[in-house]
């Protein structure tokens, strides 16, 4: 009696007699392939719901679209037998950019990693659904100096890059400054208006005092490095520095390390 064995992947059939002589012949290789059990979450839309392949992507896009419960924000993302659902408040249109504002820790160097969905302010009040795209191509508008805190702007929205950018010089921003050492006298006049910096005369600012160890700066243009040179011209060090306001739009509760959305109603 013959015994047929099949090697995967050797392109011959062994066969082997009762009495042990074994002999080889050429195999005939049949692949079957299987017909693919998932597609792109787009085409899966396209099916149920009858929509054209654009209005599919931006529906998923605009995080309107769950797998199994969860908002799949990739139309490309591969389906199988889940429940596809469409939000009912779905709205077919693109994902608006958006502006964002973060609290700047100390002593931590800036990365984008650090706007991400964990670090949202749980008092956002903006009702903007937050998306994964809001994280990509963000562009940091007013850059903080090295070793200062607070606000910062980050966006997508090309008309508040422009304005941030643009009018720098006319933008006022506003500073909270930690000093020690002693105030010479009528140092705080020449705070305000009366000292050069890199040779030039510095802008007007409003210099006030907030607490007996903190200065309060509102000024306009300004530049990296000149608040710590005001402050030790008038006999001062700034221990910290921090910023509260940019134009007319200040950071509020924020906590540190956080962000939150710009309102549609706040303007710089």
């Amino acid at each position: 009696m013959w015994a047929i064995r099949f090697f995967v992947g050797i392109h011959v059939l062994i066969l082997q007699g009762s009495e042990g002589a074994a002999f080889t012949m050429p195999a005939l290789i049949i692949k079957i392939f299987a017909m693919p059990s998932s597609i792109r979450l787009s085409k899966r839309l396209v099916e149920l719901i009858a929509c054209s392949r654009r209005e599919a992507e931006l529906y998923i896009a605009g995080g309107w679209v769950s797998v199994d419960g969860q908002v799949v924000e990739e139309p490309q993302f591969m389906v199988g037998e889940q429940a596809v659902v469409l939000h009912p408040d779905a709205k077919l249109e693109p994902v608006s950019p958006v502006t964002i504002l973060f609290n700047q820790p100390i002593d931590v160097e800036f990365t984008p990693q650090l706007i991400c969905a964990e670090s949202q302010a749980a008092d956002d009040h903006s009702g903007i659904r937050i998306l994964k795209q809001h994280f990509f191509k963000l562009t940091q508008c007013l850059p903080l100096e090295r070793n200062a805190t607070g606000l910062t702007v980050h966006t997508q929205d090309w008309h508040v890059s422009r304005k941030l950018t643009s009018d720098a010089a006319t933008i006022e921003q506003e500073y909270v400054v930690e000093i020690s050492g002693e105030l010479i006298s009528d140092g705080l006049a020449l705070l305000n208006h009366g000292i050069k910096f890199n040779g030039k005369a510095l802008a007007p600012a409003k210099v006030s005092w907030q607490s007996e160890t903190r200065l309060r700066f509102a000024l306009k243009g300004v530049v990296p490095g000149q608040i710590a040179h005001a402050c030790q011209h008038v006999g001062l060090q700034i221990m910290s520095l921090k910023r509260l306001r940019i134009g007319r739009v200040a950071m509020g509760k924020l906590q540190t390390g956080t962000w939150r959305y710009l309102n549609l109603y706040e303007k710089f």
